[in-house]
């Protein structure tokens, strides 16, 4: 006897995990299968020393959507925790976004009348020495960056740390990287203009529990695995859906990276990686701030989180007596490491594009999410996509 379902989701994180909710108010039946050993994709948290631990890298949920706010708030309340991280170099502090702080610890200045004027000169300079070269638009990240905010903060706080994340010189990026950047002059370090944001209180495996809560889960559960054990070919199914070791399933759900679904047939689509270096130790606060980043060339890490700060405040800091550090590494996406930012440039254009045109004959699979859409997302967005779609 065959089990019928309307979806089979593929990956837990939070485009699977939300559209698991959304089809099951909508009355729909789903199975969600994750081939990892838990739930929750990149948002999965490892509780350390009473510590949530984003093992796979930060996340900071922030929106100006109410509904989406309201919606996980009724899940799970979220904290009062404000992105507001730091630059270090040379063992110098800065504060982030570029704000009337940054510019008095730069320079000195106390008013925005005179950080705009040394921006002002700087980006002049800037523009002067490309017309004398007979250049009209920036050729690389390195020109761009310079005319939206002159050399100083460009070589302080841009250069190494861009270099490191990507792993070429800025004269080497392409100049859309950073068509812009988040200026204020103001004295104010939140790093997001959103009106709402936090971090689910108690991290965010209880979000996702949240979501799939009622749905049934598989974990340690490949995809793949499972088609080539029902003798399926995933880039072959029919309008007439899939039947997977005794289960029927009339749509499928993929948020798995889009070359891998088709075979990476027509090559690798790139990306960059994130290494993560962790260490428990026996002190309550290592650095004061959830975020500090590491902006010179020579210092091989991009970034220091100190975990605790993302939920705990105050005389809480200082009540748990051991706190979690992760040094973060960025390096050239290979088989078999994690994908993390997608490289956009023409070459994974054009073969996103042959992907794309693929995925859009198999009108029983949707592709959604950041591996799926090859698209860098914040989380809100991913969640208003989700509960926009008919199911």
């Amino acid at each position: 006897m065959t089990n019928r379902y309307d979806y089979l989701i593929v990956g837990s994180g939070l485009f699977g995990a939300t559209f698991a909710w959304h089809a099951k108010r909508a009355g729909k039946r789903c199975v969600v299968i994750d081939k990892r050993p838990q739930l929750g994709g990149n948002l999965f948290c490892e509780k350390i020393s009473g510590i949530n631990v984003h093992k796979y890298g930060p996340h900071i949920f922030h929106t100006d959507n109410g509904d989406v706010w309201q919606l996980v708030n009724s899940i799970v309340p979220f904290n009062r925790f404000t992105n507001s991280p730091l630059a270090n170099y040379q063992g110098r502090l800065y504060n982030l976004p570029f704000n009337m702080n940054t510019f008095h610890q730069m320079w000195g200045v106390l008013t925005p009348a005179e950080a705009k004027a040394r921006i002002d000169q700087q980006r002049a300079d800037v523009v002067a020495r490309m017309r004398r070269e007979g250049i009209s638009e920036p050729r690389n990240l390195e020109e761009q960056a310079m005319l939206l905010i002159g050399r100083d903060i460009y070589e302080r706080l841009i250069k190494g740390y861009t270099e490191k994340q990507w792993g070429r010189p800025c004269s080497e990026l392409p100049a859309f990287i950073i068509k812009r950047l988040p200026v204020r002059f103001v004295f104010d370090n939140n790093y997001f203009n959103d009106r709402y944001q936090g971090i689910p209180v108690g991290g965010y495996n209880r979000l996702i529990d949240g979501l799939l809560e009622g749905v049934e889960t598989r974990t340690g559960c490949d995809f793949f695995d499972l088609c080539r054990q029902s003798g399926v070919d995933p880039t072959a199914m029919t309008r007439y859906g899939v039947t997977l070791q005794g289960m029927h399933f009339d749509r499928v759900v993929y948020t798995g990276p889009i070359d891998e679904f088709f075979g990476y047939s027509s090559g690798h689509l790139a990306y960059r990686t994130v290494c993560f270096e962790s260490e428990t130790l026996d002190q309550a606060n290592f650095q004061g701030n959830a975020v500090v980043n590491y902006t010179e060339r020579e210092v091989p890490y991009t970034r220091i989180i100190e975990h605790k700060h993302f939920e705990m405040f105050g005389a809480e800091v200082d009540a748990c007596p051991q706190t979690v550090i992760s040094r973060e590494f960025s390096a050239e996406w290979t088989p078999g490491h994690e994908p993390y930012y997608p490289v956009n440039d023409d070459h994974n254009s054009r073969l996103l594009a042959v992907y794309q045109e693929r995925a859009a004959q198999l009108d029983n699979v949707i592709f959604g999410g950041r591996l799926a859409e090859y698209k860098y997302y914040d989380m809100a967005p991913i969640m208003e996509k989700v509960l926009a779609m008919p199911v």
